[in-house]
């Protein structure tokens, strides 16, 4: 196994990849900032909440749902639609 990476480098070494970026400022960005971004865009894509969990890396879903609460919103506001629609009235008379 590898040696355990000191914080500070990743983040400089993250930083110094994402300098050439266009309408991105380095220092307003760390690799958590990105990890968030990606479950995002997951969760706006639709990505079920345990394929999100497994990406990354949890081993379930409590942890995923307590710690990305704002940016998995949109897979539950997409479970709460589809709910609306298999329990719709039906307006028959």
């Amino acid at each position: 196994m590898g040696k355990e990476l000191d914080p500070s480098h990743v983040r400089r070494a993250f930083r110094a990849a994402i300098k050439g970026a266009e309408g991105v400022d380095p220092a307003e960005w760390t690799p958590r900032e990105l990890r968030h971004s990606f479950v995002s865009l997951l969760s706006d894509s639709g990505v079920p909440l345990e394929e999100i969990s497994r990406l990354v890396g949890h081993s379930g879903t409590a942890v995923t749902e307590e710690v990305y609460r704002k940016q998995i919103r949109p897979v539950i506001q997409t479970g709460a639609v589809a709910m609306d629609g298999i329990f719709k009235a039906d307006p028959k008379p």
